[in-house]
């Protein structure tokens, strides 16, 4: 089988490793694909002079995402089994669309952003369910680890441990310390997800939050006090619709105080805004700007050192009586280096997608329409984290 992987930054180079190296016997062949060739080619590189080499036929080529023609022409011609979608969020729609044409399953890690508006959803692609239907082929929305795990980790509770869940807290904490200043994990983009306001979802309505607003200290396992804030983030839509019994949910990601100083300053200078401002006579974004003088996210992997944590919480009721149940993962920045070359962030994120992918081929996530993770059954996925480099833990 054959896998046509859009994307060529940190979260590929990582899953691509993990597709030669652990679960290669579902796949044949992969086609890397990004609008900068020369990307793919060093990753292609990369590997071929690796431990993995020979173990799997890969290719590249060029593709601008934003083109559904040229992206229909590719799968055309690649003619892959599933098509993974790590570029930019978005760009989902755009690949979604030419999935459609030629009846290709379609799996990604993010959900869908517009360009020019600091918002995500999930109603765009959720649009596209009768279409995925009439088409008989699966998309799988968001199957990175957050979204994503914590998805399967909420269809796992719910399926083993609890006839309802009222509470779910999702709290992600990174750890690490990659020596600069300031640097982002992943496209300094992400930037507007925190700078935008907070909410959860409560008493089924969405509570609006002033950004950074709620605070909270958790002593995470392995890693100890932090000091973590409330976000919105894309899986608190989802999983309101598919969990029984939901009373609220809530996202936290921790964040130090010398990142929150630095992010504030740039925020009241205007380096974060996504509105186009006239320099010198042309067109600049200042956060695109901002992002060409950050370091490259995909530089951060050989300087990173510490522990990421991340699971969910969750409270509800079995038999009647009140249950508590907190499952999670502990990462290790140095050794996810050591095996693909990649830090904790795009480890942690490219396994789930590849294991995802791979439940699409077997025929275990094979179900026409759109779908987000928690829609599926858990239990391979979970037994495949524990082999595949992602270990849980469970804690009652």
């Amino acid at each position: 089988m054959g896998a046509l992987i859009i994307g060529a930054g940190g979260v590929f180079k990582c899953s691509l490793s993990q597709m030669c190296s652990k679960i290669q016997k579902y796949f044949s062949s992969i086609m890397i694909a990004s609008r900068t060739k020369s990307k793919c080619d060093a990753i292609k590189e990369t590997i071929e002079k690796s431990k993995y080499a020979g173990r799997i036929e890969i290719q590249t080529a060029k593709v601008d995402a934003d083109n559904v023609p040229e992206l229909v022409a590719l799968i055309n011609e690649y003619k892959p089994d599933i098509v993974i979608n790590v570029a930019l969020p978005y760009q989902d729609l755009t690949i979604m669309d030419a999935c459609l044409k030629p009846k290709t399953d379609y799996l990604d890690t993010a959900n869908y952003e517009p360009l020019d508006t600091a918002k995500f959803e999930y109603k765009w692609q959720w649009a596209y369910k009768e279409k995925f239907e009439k088409a008989g082929i699966t998309a799988i929305l968001g199957c990175g680890f957050d979204p994503g795990v914590t998805g399967v980790f909420s269809a796992y509770a719910q399926k083993h441990y609890f006839d309802e869940i009222n509470y779910i807290d999702i709290l992600d904490a990174n750890a690490g310390d990659h020596g600069y200043p300031f640097a982002t994990n992943f496209n300094p983009e992400i930037i507007r997800e925190v700078t935008a306001n907070g909410s959860y979802w409560e008493n089924g309505k969405w509570v609006e939050t002033e950004p950074m607003e709620i605070k909270r200290v958790y002593n995470f396992p392995q890693i100890g006090e932090k000091d973590m804030y409330l976000l919105h983030h894309e899986e608190l839509e989802s999983l309101a619709l598919n969990i029984k019994g939901i009373k609220r949910i809530r996202f936290f990601m921790t964040f130090g105080q010398s990142y929150l100083t630095h992010l504030k300053v740039l925020e009241n200078v205007g380096m974060t805004s996504i509105e186009p401002i006239e320099f010198e006579g042309q067109q600049i974004v200042p956060l695109q700007f901002l992002k060409a003088v950050l370091p490259d996210p995909a530089s951060l992997g050989p300087r990173t050192k510490g522990l990421t944590n991340i699971g969910n919480i969750f409270r509800g009721k079995k038999d009647g009586k009140d249950r508590t149940y907190y499952v999670y993962n502990v990462c290790n920045h140095e050794e996810c280096y050591k095996e693909v070359s990649s830090q904790a962030i795009s480890y942690t994120t490219g396994v789930p997608a590849m294991i995802g992918a791979a439940m699409v081929l077997t025929g275990e996530w094979k179900k026409p329409g759109v779908y987000n993770v928690e829609e599926m059954d858990p239990d391979k996925f979970m037994d495949a984290l524990n082999k595949f480099g992602l270990p849980w833990v469970e804690d009652f």
